[in-house]
């Protein structure tokens, strides 16, 4: 994208409003905008102990397990009881963002939660709705998406598999420079490993966040008109918990610009998921709202 927007520069010049239609809704009542987006550093940690799998019963006991090594190496980064990112990946918060993520987690009351398919009676890491939504848009957050080196449970035996390799998915804060915290997690993963074991953590991907510009005043009033026009009722604003790396690419390309980002990705969508949707009443409120938004960036007074 960024040969495109170095080509299309002469046509582009200095966009008043950039609009971004890949991030969510916390409900499908009201127009929601985005406030920030996290960034990403995704690798793979690889740990090994043998050159091929031996029996369980004759190694357990002298051969380390390399899962239980990977899960030590882990627990450098995350606390394995609360799921808490070490300090060296937080960012200040600021108070005002702290401040619209509890006004967004009581408007939404246990919407915030039940967007979730929660199985059984699992809870959620928080019960404070508004520490939930700074823990989703602003707080450091581990996640594992895929392992190799182990069997289905199925075709498992008594053997210790040599080998085991977990791909992380480190979500940051919108504010973190993503490309330090790459090297810092890396260094982290692979100082002093275990039992001189062999370890390695290959960086895979690395994404910068986003944190919106202050919104001009004839921006805000636009919103809220768009959303009262649109859904019948205010507009509301909201930290993002994935990433849309090219904002910031966008952001320091036009530092003038205004930036509205918003989407239909709402409660049970599922985005990523087998049974991923659009809810289409919201998506047609969100056109008539977008029309809107752009009959007034496009009025005859300039608008910054």
């Amino acid at each position: 994208m960024p040969a495109y927007i170095e080509l299309l520069a002469p046509r582009l010049g200095e966009p008043r409003l950039i609009v971004a239609l890949d991030a969510g809704c916390g409900n499908y009542d009201q127009l929601w905008t985005t406030t920030s987006l996290r960034g990403q550093v995704a690798g793979t940690l690889s740990v090994r102990v043998l050159d091929e799998g031996v029996h369980s019963g004759d190694a357990s006991g002298i051969v380390p397990s390399s899962f239980r090594i990977a899960r030590h190496l882990l627990s450098r980064l995350e606390d394995p009881l609360s799921g808490e990112v070490i300090a060296d990946f937080q960012v200040e918060i600021p108070a005002a963002r702290r401040e619209q993520a509890w006004l967004a987690a009581n408007a939404l009351g246990d919407e915030l939660v039940r967007g979730f398919p929660f199985h059984a009676d699992t809870r959620p890491v928080e019960e404070a709705l508004g520490e939930l939504a700074l823990n989703r848009a602003w707080r450091a957050q581990l996640a594992i998406t895929g392992i190799d080196g182990l069997p289905a449970v199925a075709d498992a035996a008594a053997v210790m598999q040599p080998h085991t390799a977990l791909k992380l998915s480190l979500r940051l804060p919108p504010t973190l420079d993503p490309q330090a915290a790459s090297q810092r997690l890396k260094t982290l993963l692979e100082a002093d490993p275990p039992y001189r074991s062999q370890v390695g953590f290959t960086i895979d991907s690395v994404s910068q966040g986003w944190h919106a510009p202050p919104v001009s005043p004839w921006l805000a009033d636009s919103l809220q008109r768009a959303s009262r026009d649109a859904f019948g009722r205010d507009g509301a604003l909201i930290g993002g918990g994935g990433g849309i790396p090219f904002l910031a690419m966008l952001g320091e390309r036009f530092p003038r610009a205004q930036f509205v980002v918003t989407g239909v990705l709402g409660p049970q969508s599922n985005a990523h998921g087998p049974n991923e949707f659009l809810h289409l009443p919201t998506a047609r409120r969100i056109t008539a709202a977008l029309a809107r938004l752009l009959h007034d960036a496009r009025g005859d007074a300039d608008p910054r």
